[in-house]
C-alpha cells in the first residue's frame, strides 16, 4: 500500500540523513576552528542549537518542564552531554583530525557500557557484553598506535576525545536514571537540556571564549549546521526514528559516523589516515556490536529464519 511504503522509507531517509549530519559534525567542527577559537565554536554550535529547538518546540506547542528539580538534572546533563563535551572535541581538533575525532566519538556506546557497570548494576552486563567492552578497548588502543610513539599535544587530544566520550556516558547514565523515569516529552528534555547549554557558555564566553575572530561564509555555515542541524533538527529525527524501529536499531547509526567523518575528512580537507585508524575503528564498531547484544539478536533472527525454512519444506517419505 502506499501509505506503508511511504512510512517505512521515511525512517530510512532519516538514518542517512543522521549519519551524514553527526558524522560530518567533526568536519564543520574543523572548519569552523579556522577562524574562531574552540569555545566560540561551541558557544556558536549551542546557540544555533537552541534556536532551532525553541523554533521546533513553539510550532508544535511543546510545553516545558516545569519543576525546579527536573531544571536541575537537566542542567547537569547539559554539562554533561552538552557543554564539556563539545568543548573537549573542538579543543582537541586543533591537534588532531577530524576523522580521527569521529572515531574516537564512536566508543559513546562503550563508555555507557562502562559507567553502567557502576551506576546501574541491574543493567550489569553478561560475559559475551562484557568481552566486547574489552575488544572495544582494544580498538582504542589499536587507533591510538602506541607502537608510533604518538606524543605531545597529538596524545592529549586524543585523550580529550576520549574524556569527552566518558562524559557522554555519564551523561546518559545521569540521564536515564533522574530524567527517563519522569516520563518528559523528549523534544521538552532537548530544549532545555541545549538552553541551558547555551545560557552557560554565555556566562563563560568572557572568560574562556576570548580571541580574535575571523569569519567566512564557510565559517558561519559550518556553525549554523552545526547548530541548527547538528544539534537541533538531528534530535528531532533520532526521535522519530527511536519511535518508528525502536531505540536498539536507531542506535545502529553509530557504526556509520565514523565512516562518514574520516571520508569526509579525506576528501574536503586531505587528512592523512594510517592504517591502525580504520582497523581500530571496525574492532571498536564490533566491540559495540557484541556490548550491545546485537550477536545474540542476530543469532535469534537466524534461528528463527531456519525455522520458517524447516515449517515450509515438504515433508520427506518414509
Amino acid at each position: 500500500m502506499p501509505g506503508q511504503g511511504s512510512t517505512s522509507k521515511w525512517p530510512l531517509v532519516q538514518f542517512i540523513l543522521l549519519a551524514v549530519i553527526w558524522g560530518a559534525s567533526f568536519l564543520f567542527i574543523a572548519v569552523g576552528l579556522q577562524g574562531l577559537s574552540p569555545a566560540q565554536v561551541v558557544l556558536g554550535r549551542l546557540c544555533a542549537g537552541t534556536v532551532a529547538l525553541a523554533a521546533i518546540s513553539l510550532a508544535t506547542r511543546q510545553k516545558l518542564p516545569r519543576e525546579p528539580a527536573v531544571w536541575a538534572h537537566l542542567g547537569v546533563v547539559s554539562v554533561l552531554l552538552c557543554v564539556v563535551p563539545f568543548l573537549l572535541f573542538a579543543w582537541a581538533e586543533q591537534d588532531i583530525a577530524s576523522g580521527l575525532a569521529s572515531i574516537y566519538n564512536a566508543t559513546t556506546p562503550l563508555m555507557t557500557t562502562l559507567v553502567a557497570l557502576v551506576a546501574l548494576p541491574q543493567e550489569r552486563p553478561g560475559k559475551l557484553r562484557l568481552f566486547g567492552l574489552l575488544a572495544g578497548f582494544l580498538g582504542v588502543l589499536v587507533v591510538l598506535g602506541p607502537w608510533n610513539g604518538a606524543g605531545g599535544g597529538s596524545l592529549a587530544a586524543q585523550g580529550a576525545c576520549l574524556l569527552a566520550t566518558a562524559c557522554y556516558g555519564l551523561g546518559f547514565v545521569y540521564l536515564r536514571r533522574f530524567i527517563s523515569p519522569r516520563g518528559l516529552s523528549s523534544l521538552s528534555v532537548a530544549t532545555v537540556q541545549v538552553g541551558l547549554g547555551a545560557v552557560i557558555m554565555l556566562v563563560l564566553a568572557p572568560w574562556i571564549a576570548t580571541g580574535p575572530i575571523q569569519l567566512s561564509p564557510q565559517i558561519v555555515a559550518s556553525i549554523l549546521v552545526l547548530g541548527m542541524v547538528g544539534t537541533g533538527l538531528a534530535y528531532v529525527w533520532n526521535t522519530n526514528l527511536v519511535a518508528a524501529w525502536g531505540a536498539a536499531n536507531a542506535s545502529a547509526v553509530t557504526y556509520l559516523t565514523p565512516i562518514v567523518g574520516v571520508s569526509l575528512g579525506v576528501l574536503l580537507l586531505a587528512e592523512p589516515v594510517t592504517w591502525n585508524q580504520p582497523v581500530g575503528a571496525l574492532i571498536v564498531v564490533a566491540g559495540i556490536a557484541i556490548s550491545q547484544g546485537r550477536l545474540d539478536a542476530l543469532g535469534r533472527w537466524r534461528r528463527k529464519a531456519a525455522d520458517r525454512r524447516g515449517a515450509a519444506a515438504p515433508a520427506g517419505r518414509d
